[in-house]
Order: C-alpha cells, then sequence, then structure tokens
C-alpha cells in the first residue's frame, strides 16, 4: 500500500486526539481569563463561605422574580453554596441584594452590574445586582456567575463572554468553573497560578477517559505558553494580554497595576511551585521586580522573608 495511504490512516487516527486538545486549549484559555479583571488586572480567588441570603426590589418584580431566582439557584447549586430568598420576610437580613432597575437606568452600555463587597480579597462579605427589566433575560445567568466570584469576561463557551453563545442557562464550562471556584482544593485568596491548576484539572476531569491523556499534555503546554507570556507582560516586554485588549474598562493605570500584580505572582508561582516548578531564585527576582513597583505584599515579604502573604 502506498505512503499516502499510511498516511491518511494516520491522520485519521490521530484527529480525535488533535480535537481533544484544542478543545482542552480552549477551554483552558477561558479558565485563565476569568481570573482577570475587566480593569485590566489579574485578580485573587474571591468567593462566598456563608449562606446567601438574597432580597429582590424593584419593578416589575412579579414578572422577573422566577426567571432571575432560577439563574441564582443555577449557580449556587452548582457551587454547593445555600441560598435563601428573604425577598418576603422584611424582618431578616440579607448579604445579597438583586434589584430590577427601570429600563432607563444604567449605562446603554452596561444593562446590568455587580458589586462585591468585601474586607479582604478572599471571602465576600454582602453583594448587590442590578439589572434594567428588559435585560434579565440576558443579564440573569451572566451576573449570577460573577456573584460567586467570578468576575472575569473571557472568550469562550461562557455565559459571561461578552458575545455569548447562550445566555439563559449555565454552559458546561460555567459548571466547571463554578465547581472549581468551590472545591475543596480553592481556596479564597488564592493567586491566578495558584488557582488555575484546580481549575485545568477540573476540566480534565469532566472530559471522557479517553481525552484525558491528551488533555494533560495539552495542559502542560498551555502552562509553559502562559508563564512565558506573563513573564514577559510583567517585564513590560510584549504585546498585552488579549483579555486586557477586549476589555472596555482597562487604564494605563490598570495594565501597570496588572503588571505590578503580575511580577508578584509568577513570585508566588516560583516560591510554592504552583504552575511551575518550584525556583527560589525566580521567586525573589520577580518578588524584588515587584516590589520595586510598589507592590506591597511582595515588599512586605523582602523585608521579612517567610512565606508570601495573601
Amino acid at each position: 500500500m502506498s505512503r499516502r495511504f499510511w498516511s491518511l490512516c494516520l491522520a485519521a487516527m490521530l484527529a480525535p486526539c488533535a480535537a481533544a486538545a484544542d478543545e482542552t486549549q480552549q477551554g483552558l484559555a477561558t479558565l485563565w481569563e476569568v481570573l482577570w479583571h475587566q480593569s485590566g488586572t489579574p485578580t485573587r480567588v474571591v468567593r462566598w463561605e456563608n449562606d446567601i441570603r438574597m432580597r429582590m426590589t424593584g419593578v416589575d418584580l412579579p414578572r422577573h422574580r422566577e426567571y432571575v431566582t432560577s439563574a441564582l439557584r443555577a449557580v449556587t447549586d452548582e457551587a454547593g453554596v445555600r441560598l435563601i430568598d428573604v425577598t418576603d420576610q422584611p424582618g431578616e437580613a440579607a448579604n445579597l441584594t438583586v434589584e430590577i432597575v427601570s429600563d432607563t437606568a444604567l449605562q446603554d452600555n452596561q444593562p446590568c452590574v455587580t458589586f462585591l463587597d468585601f474586607r479582604t480579597e478572599a471571602k465576600v462579605d454582602t453583594a448587590s445586582i442590578q439589572m434594567r427589566s428588559r435585560d434579565t433575560w440576558r443579564c440573569a445567568y451572566h451576573e449570577a456567575m460573577h456573584l460567586m466570584g467570578v468576575r472575569g469576561h473571557p472568550g469562550g463557551d461562557t455565559v459571561l463572554s461578552y458575545f455569548p453563545k447562550k445566555v439563559d442557562g449555565l454552559t458546561p464550562l460555567d459548571r466547571v468553573m463554578l465547581r472549581a471556584w468551590y472545591s475543596p482544593r480553592m481556596k479564597g485568596g488564592m493567586t491566578p497560578f495558584e488557582a488555575l491548576p484546580v481549575l485545568s484539572d477540573e476540566l480534565i476531569a469532566s472530559l471522557p477517559e479517553a481525552d484525558r491523556i491528551a488533555a494533560q499534555q495539552s495542559r502542560d503546554r498551555f502552562y509553559a505558553a502562559t508563564v512565558e507570556q506573563m513573564q514577559a507582560y510583567a517585564a513590560g516586554r510584549g504585546d498585552i494580554p488579549a483579555i486586557v485588549k477586549r476589555s472596555g474598562k482597562s487604564t494605563e493605570d490598570g495594565i501597570r497595576h496588572g503588571r505590578s500584580e503580575m511580577s508578584y505572582f509568577l513570585g508566588v508561582a516560583y516560591f510554592e511551585g504552583a504552575t511551575v516548578a518550584a525556583d527560589q531564585r525566580q521567586a525573589l527576582s520577580w518578588f524584588e521586580r515587584a516590589a520595586s513597583a510598589g507592590n506591597r505584599r511582595a515588599q512586605s515579604y523582602l523585608a521579612g522573608p517567610g512565606t508570601p502573604g495573601r
């Protein structure tokens, strides 16, 4: 038989592996981007550590209440967080306020918004959501994801995307995010490099067993490429990350702060061996760079060496 025949056979055999690897790369890129705020800065993990007690108010409430509540229950159920609706109990305390506002409220390019309040960037204390009445159908699931602490606007197959394929329900990748975000391995205050392995392991576990080896290899390549890109970004070389370019709210100050934060996060990654092999010399170098840019956590670490604080 001809060499071309065997080449075609080999290509047919490898095609499913290549497809699985490509899908994994896309999923990992999305999971990495949820760890970035729309201001253009990488963020730490924040999440709820207690029950969410919701009170819903606003215009057209009877028309929207069931749909908005179903979105909130979808994310809290996936995360394993208890949601208690106290809307009809005026005397009960609430740590989440959901307000349906008029169609002329908010900005034209921002039909809905979520505010997370926390004393430390680790645990959500209280939150509020606003969405215009006419936009609840496309805002409810998007803002419900933000409520759970997933603050980014990544590309990919997620309701968090600026151009989602689906807005009226969670995608499989959204469910992966929530399960990882609220898994025992994830801790409030984790840096992106500490959080990424938890997210990627949950993604790989969601794949068919036959695809997992190829996915793990794809994950390792993604780690290496991402660390290389982030080192260039933190050092002020090359282009800014795509997630920053797509954000309509990134600023020069935000980017400068992002470079400083990323320098510190790289120091933590090398100090702890998170996503990369542990390397104390590299860790010290990145801590020094972050400290020189005004990063207080890095300055604190260099003043008294120990475990980098969250």
